[in-house]
């Protein structure tokens, strides 16, 4: 069985913040093993993540790092009145991953990851690829956004309602140490007007690593233009397009995506 180390806390200084992230090792004692690195999406941390971490890493025999970023899980919140800026995906990817290896003692250029991101995660993830090419094996990319969309918009609009009409801040104050500051976060920067510039298709030529782009077909905050998207610019990318599915491949077709993973990191590290 797949065995999760306990949390802990690693402490990074990046430009213009120091901070203290949540991260959790799976399968350390797989000393020689690929190593993959869950990336959450906009409202998430590691115990969000549940157990299909471990599962993936089982699946395709790796040891595994899953970390809580800036604002989210019992990583250091955001501070009262703190505006994101429109660029924070670019931050993570060019700041704050790396710094998160370093501190844990992780060669990114000699023990080249392959990297999970969701959503959020997954923006991060190909801009990490593109930024830091020498420092990753590849990357999987679950329900990507690499542009804004009308859909996008529309459906994280009618998740503010929901915040302020149900129990949704009772279920996230279970996950996150500031809930409220964790989803104005997202909701607020994905709802700005400035935001509706934002696109990441010009990093897409960077990226030289292997790339498996999947995506619900239901997906209710993104078109299958988003995964198409990053084929045109990288065209090394194999698509998956996923029947009955929402915006969570890994929770709503759990299978499926594991045996995609697995696939994936094996077919990396096949001699020849």
């Amino acid at each position: 069985m797949t065995t999760a180390a306990g949390p802990a806390w690693a402490d990074l200084h990046v430009p213009g913040r120091d901070m203290r992230l949540e991260y959790r090792w799976i399968a350390p004692e797989r000393r020689d093993a690929p190593l993959l690195v869950f990336l959450h999406e906009g409202l998430g941390s590691i115990s969000m993540w549940k157990d299909w971490p471990q599962r993936a890493c089982a699946a395709a025999g790796c040891r595994g790092l899953v970390f809580s970023r800036y604002g989210h899980g019992q990583s250091t919140p955001r501070q009262a009145g703190e505006q994101r800026p429109i660029h924070y995906l670019h931050d993570e990817a060019r700041d704050v991953l790396p710094a998160l290896f370093a501190a844990l003692g992780i060669d990114a250029r000699h023990d080249r990851p392959v990297l999970f991101g969701h959503s959020d995660g997954a923006s991060i993830a190909l801009l990490y690829a593109a930024m830091h090419p020498q420092a990753v094996a590849g990357i999987v990319v679950a329900a990507p956004h690499i542009f804004v969309e009308d859909i996008t918009v529309a459906n994280i609009r009618v998740a503010r309602g929901v915040y302020l009409d149900t129990d949704l801040p009772a279920r996230l104050a279970r996950h996150h140490i500031d809930a409220d500051a964790a989803f104005w976060a997202w909701n607020d920067t994905w709802l700005s007007p400035t935001f509706r510039a934002w696109n990441i298709e010009e990093y897409l030529p960077r990226i030289h690593c292997p790339v498996l782009a999947m995506q619900g077909v239901d997906d209710e905050y993104g078109t299958l233009e988003q995964i198409r998207g990053i084929r045109r610019g990288a065209p090394q990318t194999r698509l998956l397009e996923i029947p009955d599915c929402g915006h969570s491949p890994h929770k709503d077709r759990p299978d499926l995506v594991i045996a995609a993973v697995a696939g994936f990191v094996a077919g990396l590290h096949r001699p020849g």
